[in-house]
């Protein structure tokens, strides 16, 4: 038996071109769902009922527009970031950073780590901890 849990991502008419930035920054497979592919009504047919972002390195990333009927999740979990691939994970800080805002660039930490955070251009809060060779 196996289990996961996975950041699942609210949007307003925004999904699709968010789930193919992260699908640019992250590689990957993106299978989506739209609404007029169920006859659903309540939300304009092309906005993403579902998407689901399956990494090659087996991050899954999910999302989905909101119909104007329903209320949005208000706040936003910041998602994470972690690991030892140094040149990897500053590469995906820098392209989630591009037309979002970086309130701390990578900066070394006082646990010997490089750590910042950013809000990419949909709204999405992350922050990254790469762990750096001590040596």
């Amino acid at each position: 038996m196996s289990s996961s849990l996975n950041p699942y991502l609210a949007f307003r008419g925004q999904a699709a071109e968010a789930m193919e930035f992260y699908r640019s920054v992250f590689g990957g497979d993106l299978t989506t769902t739209r609404f007029e592919e169920f006859g659903m009504e309540g939300a304009p047919g092309d906005w993403l009922m579902h998407a689901q972002l399956t990494t090659p390195d087996g991050y899954v990333l999910m999302g989905s527009d909101v119909p104007e009927h329903m209320p949005l999740p208000e706040g936003r979990s910041t998602i994470s970031l972690s690991g030892d691939d140094t040149e990897k994970l500053r590469g995906f800080f820098a392209a989630l950073g591009e037309g979002g805002t970086v309130e701390m660039p990578l900066t070394p930490m006082p646990w010997g780590d490089e750590y910042g955070t950013l809000t990419d251009r949909f709204g999405v809060p992350w922050m990254a901890n790469i762990a750096v060779p001590h040596g």
